[in-house]
């Protein structure tokens, strides 16, 4: 192929992104130098951090810039290699997704094993996703065995893992929150959650009492707004949350009001924490070591929703922020 696409940022959104705010573009295969490799992107994540990435203000992150492609992981096959130790052929895991082919630099990109696992599992339930879950439950929430777990966004690729570990881990009771009647059958019926509801069925702080009238230990937030309040009034007495993300105030034009009942932090004696991966790489050959297993074994199961085409990107991204997913929302880059 002579023609590589890549998608760019067009402009930034005001509220809910839409296709205009993409830009679609045909250029050359770029051609790596000396100390680099060619990469064919074959799939790509696209990831609820990715809106975040969309503003122009400082974070943890820095912001895509408008006129520029986009990036975020992807699994790609090595084309060509001016660097020793990879070579055609071979799987490598990098940043630099949005885009069909990708030039990347040494140290830019880690080797992976298309036959231990597939391709798919290392941008979710073995990569940054999972590890976001186990580090998330362990260290950032300090869940203990006999403890009552609530999810929010549980089918999704982080909190459908969550729950998963808590049970395995001796979790009390596990009650997760989805967006549909079958992703609430999902959680119970596949993934082996106690207790389950659709938070648009009603307030979610009187299902979430029906589904843990003694209350919960750790709540493990993927939402914020309405779930975290209602997570704050149930929780127990030194109970601990990990705020992972807050994907329900994402497209907010306004200040989002905070939980209304914050007070409850100081009598419950609360832990608040926030969580980011980055932070917790040190546990990364530790999770991979204990999951992997588990994932083959099929102890632990994994769901992943494909769109299909480089060009369909921009419509991946934008379901999974209406919540079009269960489980991890990839794009298949390569026909």
């Amino acid at each position: 192929m002579s023609t590589a696409t890549e998608i760019r940022l067009a402009s930034r959104p005001e509220g809910v992104p839409t296709h205009d705010n993409f830009e679609i573009a045909d250029t050359e295969v770029p051609t790596p130098g000396a100390g680099q490799i060619l990469v064919r992107n074959l799939i790509m994540s696209v990831d609820p951090a990715m809106r975040g990435r969309m503003k122009d203000v400082k974070s943890y992150a820095p912001p895509f810039q408008v006129g520029e492609v986009m990036s975020g992981g992807a699994v790609g096959e090595v084309v060509e290699s001016h660097i020793d130790g990879v070579g055609p052929g071979d799987h490598v895991l990098h940043q630099a997704g949005w885009r069909t082919h990708a030039v990347l630099d040494a140290g830019r990109y880690v080797k992976v094993d298309g036959s231990a696992a597939p391709l798919s599992t290392y941008l979710g339930v073995l990569g940054m996703p999972g590890l976001t879950a186990y580090a998330g439950l362990l260290e950032s929430a300090e869940f203990k065995p006999g403890d009552t777990v609530f999810v929010s966004g549980a089918a999704g690729a982080v909190g459908s893992l969550v729950g998963q570990l808590a049970k395995l881990k001796g979790a009390k009771r596990v009650i997760g929150s989805a967006g549909s009647a079958e992703k609430v059958r999902h959680l119970i019926d596949d993934l082996g959650f106690d207790a389950a509801f659709n938070y648009k069925d009603g307030p979610v702080a009187e299902q979430l009492h029906k589904a843990a009238p003694e209350g919960i230990d750790v709540y493990f937030d993927n939402v914020g707004g309405e779930h975290l309040e209602a997570a704050i009034d149930a929780i127990t007495l030194h109970g601990r949350i990990a705020v992972c993300g807050m994907i329900s105030t994402y497209n907010d034009t306004e200040p989002t009001p905070a939980p209304r009942n914050l007070a409850q932090v100081i009598a419950k004696r609360l832990t608040i924490r926030g969580l980011l991966v980055i932070d917790h790489w040190h546990l990364q050959q530790q999770f991979v070591t204990e999951v992997a297993p588990l994932v083959s074994s099929g102890e632990i199961k994994y769901s992943e929703t494909f769109v299909d085409g480089i060009r369909n990107a921009p419509e991946a991204f934008l379901g999974l922020l209406s919540g079009a997913n269960t489980g991890k929302m990839l794009v298949r880059i390569a026909d």
